[in-house]
């Protein structure tokens, strides 16, 4: 079981850790890569090549904003599921990174989750489908969740 993330830019790194802090707690590996869709697409088509061939549970995170080809890059060459969480500054900054992260072609099925916190939690439950120790750690989770709702 992995999460690659991928980042766009150098700069998402800290938007990241809002999202690797949640895997952690799930005790979710995954592997923080650096890799511009537009700058250097063939180490990001190594990294798809490399997780393609691999027998294990994967789920991707791409953080990319902007022009958001990381996503779509990964998505259209991943036999993997791909969520992008655009990372976002304000309510400005995130209209225009979602729009880049929503609007993808034909046959590259790209998740958008804008909460990192959610992302992780997705990813955790895609995986989960293939993993039994995973969806017994995410239905205890979620009881903790419901339990501080009822009033005892």
């Amino acid at each position: 079981m992995m999460v690659p993330i991928l980042l766009g830019s150098e700069k998402d790194k800290e938007f990241a850790r809002k999202i690797t802090k949640h895997l952690d707690a799930m005790e979710i590996p995954f592997d923080l890569q650096v890799a511009s869709a537009h700058k250097v697409p063939e180490l990001v088509l190594k990294i798809i090549q490399k997780y393609n061939q691999s027998t294990d549970a994967v789920c991707y995170i791409t953080i990319a904003g902007r022009s958001n080809g990381l996503s779509g890059v990964v998505a259209a060459n991943s036999i993997h599921p791909c969520l992008a969480c655009p990372p976002f500054n304000d309510k400005e900054d995130l209209l225009l990174n979602l729009n880049s992260s929503v609007i993808m072609p034909s046959d590259t099925p790209v998740l958008t989750v804008i909460d990192p916190q959610n992302a992780a939690m997705a990813a955790a439950r895609i995986l989960a489908l293939a993993d039994k120790k995973l969806r017994e750690k995410i239905k205890k989770h979620i009881q903790i969740i419901k339990s501080s709702f009822i009033k005892k």
